[in-house]
């Protein structure tokens, strides 16, 4: 009876350091709760909120630039307060027309 051929392992698999580096990265790549794909998960996350940070700070920028005017001028805000408010003066009546959506059916 003859014994079964030994299996020739390459010298970089049988290293211990190599073993235990692979196995650090296989856990934090994969199976850590903070693995590759959590991370870039929440670096999308951080991205699309730092988007809309800057749209916001853009709209405030515009709203302070209206307030701005609004407060400068009388007639601009007497304007504004008309639309927006559908205020009026006293001797004054005010009709206000609306279109209606037609529906087809």
């Amino acid at each position: 009876m003859t014994l079964p051929k030994s299996i020739k392992i390459h010298p970089l698999l049988r290293n211990k350091f190599v073993i235990a580096i692979a196995a650090f990265v296989i856990w934090l790549g994969f199976l850590d709760r903070n693995n590759l794909l959590s991370q870039y998960q929440l670096q999308t996350e951080v991205n699309k909120l730092e988007s809309q940070k800057a749209f916001f700070r853009t709209e405030i920028d515009k709203t302070r630039e209206e307030q701005r005017e609004l407060l400068s001028s009388p007639e601009k805000l007497e304007k504004f307060a008309r639309e927006q408010y559908l205020m009026k003066k006293d001797n004054e009546d005010l009709f206000i027309i609306r279109e209606e959506a037609t529906t087809d059916k």
